[in-house]
């Protein structure tokens, strides 16, 4: 695999990606953001490719104990490899599909960039880019009843998704017995439509859905918001509670 070697959060973070096929932009980022992780838990990721959600979130929160579900061997191995350059040794990467996949240990927290992309459409030319962002029906619900088997009582499962699959990710979340959800759209610039949208909920939780305040990514003239640049950058939480 022919990789392009980058850093995340300002430089903080090493990451070697794949120089074709699908790569990373500001998603994994704003998704290790969202999560409420304490020094001492365990995180679960499916879909972590090479590694970019789980790097950034055991920069932001020391002492994490990780674990990210790759059905790409090669991805896994990179995403392994990066774990080790930038020293996270509580950090595991493992080959296989989230949907059969049982912790050795329950997770505190569990999330994903699952694929949404639906059916149909124009395909990517390359394989690994469509594989990554193309689900066949039923992916958000298999995903989240997955996450949702990965967590303790009371811990999060959190997702970043278009807003065209919120429906589909509450219906998922619902059935898995994961309430109190929060959604925090991410708005392209003000007054604009969200495109994405952060989406968190609590495995046996009975409290109300909310929607929060969100964020602003982007300033008229292209640049990131300082809001944004505080979380892309420089390692700020996204509180969603």
């Amino acid at each position: 695999m022919i990789t392009t070697h980058g850093t995340l959060l300002g430089g903080r973070v090493a990451y070697a990606q794949p120089a074709r096929g699908f790569r990373s932009g500001i998603e994994p980022v704003l998704l290790a953001a969202a999560i409420p992780a304490e020094p001492g838990e365990h995180v679960v990721e499916a879909g972590t490719g090479a590694g970019a959600a789980l790097l950034c979130l055991a920069a932001r929160c020391p002492g994490i104990a990780g674990t990210g579900v790759e059905r790409d061997p090669a991805l896994a191995a990179l995403a392994g490899e990066n774990a080790t350059a930038n020293g996270f040794s509580t950090l595991r990467m493992i080959a296989g599909e989230i949907e059969s996949y049982l912790p050795n240990r329950p997770a505190d927290h569990a999330f994903a960039n699952p694929p949404y992309h639906p059916p149909g459409g124009t395909a990517s030319p390359d394989a690994a880019r469509e594989t990554s962002k193309r689900g066949a029906p039923g992916t958000i619900a298999a995903w989240v009843a997955a996450l949702a088997r990965c967590v303790v009582p009371r811990g999060t499962v959190t997702l970043i998704l278009p807003a065209g699959a919120l429906p589909d990710a509450l219906a998922a979340l619902s059935v898995a017995r994961c309430g109190g959800a929060r959604l925090l759209p991410l708005w392209p610039k003000q007054g604009r439509a969200a495109k994405l949208v952060l989406l968190q909920a609590r495995e046996d939780s009975r409290a109300a859905f909310a929607v929060l305040p969100g964020l602003v990514l982007h300033q008229d003239d292209g640049r990131f918001t300082a809001e944004a640049e505080a979380v892309l950058r420089d390692g700020a939480a996204l509180p969603m509670r």
